[in-house]
């Protein structure tokens, strides 16, 4: 079980996961022109903004068949390679969004366990923290291709084992109806950002306990109400 000094405030998600594109990076807009190139790439239809940016959040497999459901099969792992070409040509303009940063810290100095769940690759989001200042900031994390992918509840159910929480105690914050999904899933409470690949107008079904229309508003909700 998570131990916490005596002197830290009572807290009442002991755990919060964040997705990662959208979410605390900046990486919406790269990941459409991504996939949109690379489906550009094999002679597939591209899919518009809206289509494109739907699928984020998912795994990329999962993606990829969302995103060119006509192409064969056996041509998927192609347009997988297309799409991460066209994606790390780019990778080094995306950055976290204004006051992650500051956002993170003040979470962990409270005693948060701070964890990551994404549809990135392990690999993906390895390189993704090698390059940022989060190094050391995350307590745990799971990505798509090492369980499920979004919004089947593995993730989470993964990282509440592997903490001793049991649901009531998490938090899932992310900017897709699959985040928040997948935090009904696995019976969690979570928060919706409205600044990232999904319109915020879709999650209302899916009874978040706040969006925040920035990173601004989400520091502050989280500092007062988790």
């Amino acid at each position: 079980m998570h131990a916490r000094p005596h002197d830290l405030p009572d807290l009442r998600y002991d755990l919060i996961a964040f997705d990662w594109d959208g979410t605390l990076f900046d990486s919406t807009a790269l990941i459409v022109l991504a996939i949109q190139g690379a489906c550009a790439d094999l002679g597939v239809a591209v899919p518009s903004d809206e289509q494109a940016a739907y699928v984020i959040g998912l795994g990329l497999q999962d993606a990829l068949r969302h995103a060119a459901p006509g192409l064969a099969p056996e041509r998927y792992p192609e347009l997988g390679q297309r799409y991460r070409h066209h994606y790390m040509a780019r990778q080094h303009e995306i950055t976290l969004f204004k006051g992650t940063l500051e956002m993170l810290h003040a979470l962990k100095a409270r005693g948060h366990l701070l964890t990551v769940a994404t549809g990135k690759s392990r690999r993906g989001l390895d390189e993704a923290l090698a390059h940022t200042e989060l190094q050391g900031l995350f307590d745990d994390s799971r990505t798509a291709d090492e369980t499920f992918s979004k919004p089947h509840p593995r993730m989470l159910h993964e990282l509440m084992d592997a903490h001793g929480l049991p649901p009531h105690r998490v938090l899932m914050i992310g900017d897709t109806t699959h985040d928040l999904q997948m935090a009904v899933n696995a019976g969690v409470a979570s928060v919706g950002v409205s600044y990232g690949a999904h319109d915020p107008a879709e999650f209302a079904p899916l009874n978040p306990l706040f969006v925040a229309h920035s990173t601004a508003e989400l520091s502050q909700w989280l500092l007062t109400h988790a």
